[in-house]
């Protein structure tokens, strides 16, 4: 079922805010949509294998910010970054976080491996977010929780 107006524009919204928000220091902005509406990313590339993400899923209705590579050799070195460290996922995350401004010491972080069409096996660290609905995205409260988020993945995977 395809989104309506309506949602569209609440998520059109939500994304030129939260790209507003974050342009300071990142590079180029990419969205890369499927076609069927289902996932909204929105890309902001570090390197040429590393992207700092944020994806609306408008049908579940989720939104789920992270870092994301096409590189295996980075993500095995992330996951060694942080066992060295001596933590868990969630507490480098949460570190992040902290420095973001943001207090959850036990946040949800997923590590997983896809593959796509467009970009082959991607690697990913993220972290969900569940809405009680899409006009959640109209929230100020939960768009600077979204953005704080995309912060302390950037301070946790390059200290900035």
């Amino acid at each position: 079922m395809p989104l309506d107006e309506q949602t569209r524009q609440i998520i059109r919204a939500f994304r030129a805010w939260i790209e507003s928000a974050v342009n300071d220091g990142l590079r180029s902005v990419e969205h890369h949509d499927r076609e069927d509406e289902s996932l909204l990313a929105t890309r902001w590339k570090v390197n040429n294998h590393l992207w700092y993400e944020m994806t609306v899923r408008p049908f579940l209705p989720q939104v789920r910010v992270g870092v994301m590579t096409d590189d295996p050799w980075r993500s095995g070195d992330f996951e060694r970054m942080i066992a060295d460290a001596g933590f868990t996922i969630q507490e480098f995350v949460a570190l992040g976080f902290e420095a973001a401004g943001l207090d959850w010491p036990d946040p949800p972080v997923e590590h997983y491996r896809e593959r796509g069409e467009e970009w082959g096996e991607c690697f990913y660290f993220v972290t969900p977010l569940d809405l009680s609905s899409i006009e959640q995205l109209a929230d100020e409260a939960f768009r600077e929780k979204a953005s704080r988020i995309l912060a302390g993945y950037r301070h946790a995977f390059s200290g900035t």
